[in-house]
């Protein structure tokens, strides 16, 4: 088989390698039982994989890391490191790992990663053009500065909503506002707002999030936005926009109402991209549900996803808290 694999025992102590391990590491037969396999890793990845296995090792969770191992020509590549315990009478008897080089898949995420953060960058400055653009104008037009201010501000504004929305890896993750939703919303909803601030209200309870939800809600709120601002209350100057944000601990219940603005006077015959691409990411990646509400008064959506998909590390920020 491919894989490297090995075994400790209940203790982490090393005891059995495959020929696999000793093919790719070149090291004689024996030498890496014990603690000698921590010698093979790339000296800057050492700490964290000695971190991850000592937790392992005493709480019984699932051990896995990426670290640099090297090569029996000396080269270090990237590997991917799981073992599993084995449990005899409710007590673990063996720890059974693997070793599966990753270095090439590595390298391609890494390239693609720079990729991604380029076209981000030069969308940013698009959206930094236009406001510069608008600044251009208002030296020149003065008289109009109070409009033209508004709308440096909600350009602007955009262009850091983007950063939420366009696809993330554990390096480019944004940092959100206090790690809430309610952050992210306000920051995603800002360029709608009015100068007194009844445009657009949000409320929230507080519920953490990472890159993991924040890229499929802000998604979701770009696009009920966008067609608000298209066809809906924030295509006329009377509509508002309320965004409640409630959990129960396991759901989180998001509700858009919007009012005040054009009568629905029946459902639309279908359902065009952005509406698709919200069912998208409300049901399919978040493993939600989501209802819509044609009220005459304005539309109402319903969006519920349960709390564990809003945050990559939920259950250790449970068992922390």
């Amino acid at each position: 088989m491919p894989q490297m694999v090995w075994s400790t025992l209940p203790d982490g102590f090393h005891d059995y390698y495959n020929a696999q391990w000793y093919r790719f590491t070149g090291v004689p037969e024996g030498s890496t039982d014990g603690e000698g396999w921590s010698g093979m890793f790339h000296a800057d990845d050492q700490p964290v994989a000695w971190e991850k296995w000592r937790h392992s090792l005493a709480t019984g969770e699932p051990y896995e890391v990426e670290y640099r191992l090297r090569r029996h020509d000396g080269v270090y590549r990237w590997t991917l490191g799981r073992a599993l315990p084995v449990y005899r009478d409710g007590r673990i008897v063996r720890w059974i790992g693997t070793c599966t080089d990753i270095h090439e898949a590595k390298q391609v995420a890494e390239q693609n990663e720079v990729l991604s953060r380029e076209l981000s960058h030069r969308i940013k400055n698009i959206f930094a053009v236009i406001a510069g653009l608008v600044e251009m104008t208002i030296r020149s037009n003065p008289e109009h500065r109070p409009v033209l201010r508004g709308l440096v501000e909600r350009v602007i504004a955009l262009g850091r909503a983007h950063n939420f929305a366009r696809p993330h890896s554990e390096m480019s993750q944004p940092e959100l506002p206090n790690s809430q939703l309610y952050g992210l919303l306000v920051e995603l909803l800002a360029p709608y707002q009015s100068d007194n601030g009844e445009r657009v209200r949000v409320s929230a309870d507080e519920i953490m999030l990472d890159d993991r939800g924040a890229t499929p809600i802000a998604l979701i709120i770009h696009e009920l936005a966008t067609n608000a601002a298209k066809y809906g209350a924030l295509s006329v100057d009377s509509g508002q926009v309320t965004l409640d944000a409630r959990t129960d601990g396991t759901q989180v219940t998001m509700v858009w109402t919007e009012t005040g603005g054009p009568k629905i006077t029946a459902e639309p015959p279908e359902q065009g991209f952005g509406s698709q691409l919200i069912a998208l990411s409300g049901e399919r990646q978040l493993a939600g549900t989501m209802t819509r509400e044609w009220l005459r008064e304005g539309l109402r959506v319903t969006i519920t996803v349960p709390v564990r998909n809003l945050y990559r590390h939920h259950d250790s920020y449970l068992q922390a808290g």
